[in-house]
């Protein structure tokens, strides 16, 4: 097992005129996705319900960065470098 927690921010989607974004967490064992603006885990494979807490804490205490990460994401300028 991992003990490292790695984060991902997915691209700003656009649904019915409201803005979001995803935001996975791993530990290479254990996944979580959560979306913002609402910082709330929607998706949870072997977290505990305190680590789940800890994890939407942590977006609604970083929300205006990764914001900016999520706003910062050109996935055509991305799939075009690769």
């Amino acid at each position: 097992m991992d003990d490292e927690l790695k984060m991902s921010v997915s691209p700003v989607c656009t649904k019915n005129g409201d803005k979001y974004a995803f935001v996975s967490f791993t530990d290479g064992v254990r996944t979580a996705e959560g979306r913002i603006p609402d910082c709330i885990i929607t998706k949870n494979e072997g977290f505990d319900e305190d680590e789940v807490s800890q994890l939407e804490n942590y977006m609604s205490r970083e929300l205006p960065q990764l914001k900016k990460m999520a706003a910062g994401i050109n996935v055509m300028k991305n799939f075009l470098d690769d």
